[in-house]
């Protein structure tokens, strides 16, 4: 009876609402989509965030390929995150979009200022406990807490790190009116481009103003600039220690030369309208050097604890991925426990996860890492 169960999807069996729970670590768009698609799932679903509730800022995300969504799930998840637009969009508006749907959402409990200390979990379910004291427990427990996931420590304790790639990439996102108007890229402009360089590479994108309008002179431009030549600066202001990247490098940290020298070398090499938004950029301090990082993954499972996202797999952004891999993750183990999880099935359930997304995360990964190896080290 229990195999019949299973081999039905979300799409027509819920588990029982208020008999299972799960207990999310992290409210990033992995954490969040992740959330959502559990909660779909029929579980009450507490997601714990480390940090406040005010919104943060992000690059500029490719959330639009949706030929690879299966289920009404992931389908459900990409129209949320896109606004149903086929474009590129901010990370802050995404998280926006998703966010609200949580807030909306009674079987979900978001709560911030929520960092996590321990982890473990017996027979019966898993559990967290905050720097508060406070213990949180769940049939299940999934890890969306990022590069430096704590979560990671627990499921692969042999690999719990991911790894600086030898390269760091600047990223804004400027207000089209900020720019002279002689430099405003036409309405009828590819969305995308990588603009022709001298060893760096440049990522453009064009994309809808904060208030969603893409008139001329309402919209923003994203770019993002990668650059192998700060490592040592990365090293010296503590952003990398060893192999692992601790934390971003952010504007008012960034010193007046090195803000100088990236000028200087915008004007050499990056045509318009890319040119004035860097510039603006360093002019105004709206940038961040972001170390990257990768990690492929060996295992994504631990009995009742499993990982999701940038805790469970980092590929270069070069690969434009790391979004679309999030959302299969949600969607997928949504599919997976939605089949049941009383009992042994959670541990059941969630091997079934590992084993429809291990082979695709390291993949993912591992396609990115030919660039890697060249650019970056």
């Amino acid at each position: 009876m229990r195999k019949n169960f299973r081999n039905k999807s979300i799409n027509d069996t819920f588990i029982k609402e208020g008999n299972c729970s799960s207990v999310v670590v992290g409210a990033s768009l992995s954490g969040l989509m992740t959330g959502i698609a559990l909660s779909k799932a029929g579980l009450k679903v507490t997601i714990l965030e480390r940090a406040g509730a005010k919104p943060r800022s992000g690059a500029v995300l490719q959330v639009d390929s949706g030929e690879i969504d299966r289920t009404k799930t992931a389908k459900f998840l990409r129209e949320l995150a896109s606004g149903g637009i086929r474009s590129a969009e901010a990370w802050s508006s995404i998280q926006f979009r998703l966010r609200k749907e949580v807030e909306a959402d009674s079987r979900i409990d978001l709560r911030y200022d929520a960092r996590v200390q321990t982890v473990n979990q017996d027979d019966n379910s898993a559990w967290v406990v905050t720097d508060k004291g406070e213990t949180f427990h769940g049939d299940i427990l999934i890890g969306a807490d990022g590069h430096r996931s704590i979560m990671r420590r627990y499921v692969s304790p042999h690999k719990p790190n991911a790894t600086f790639a030898g390269y760091l990439i600047w990223v804004a996102i400027v207000d089209e009116k900020d720019i002279p108007k002689k430099h405003r890229p036409s309405l009828n402009a590819p969305k995308f481009t990588m603009p022709d360089g001298i060893g760096d590479f440049l990522f453009g994108s064009i994309i809808a103003g904060a208030d969603g309008s893409t008139a001329l002179g309402d919209r923003r431009l994203g770019w993002a600039w990668y650059d192998n030549t700060q490592n040592d600066l990365l090293r010296r202001l503590g952003c990398v220690e060893g192999d692992v990247v601790q934390h971003s490098l952010y504007a008012p940290d960034i010193p007046e030369q090195t803000l100088i020298e990236l000028a200087e070398k915008a004007s050499d090499r990056w045509a318009q309208p890319w040119l004035d938004a860097i510039l603006h950029s360093i002019q105004t301090r709206n940038l961040i050097g972001t170390p990257i990082a990768e990690y492929v993954p060996e295992n994504l499972v631990k009995g009742r604890i499993a990982i999701v996202g940038d805790a469970a797999h980092l590929p270069t952004p070069l690969t434009a991925s790391g979004f679309n891999a999030s959302l299969q993750d949600a969607s997928i183990l949504a599919e997976c426990v939605a089949k049941g999880i009383q009992g042994t099935g959670a541990t059941e359930a969630l091997l079934e996860y590992e084993s429809l997304r291990l082979k695709n995360a390291r993949q993912i990964v591992q396609s990115g890492q030919s660039f890697s190896q060249s650019f970056g080290r």
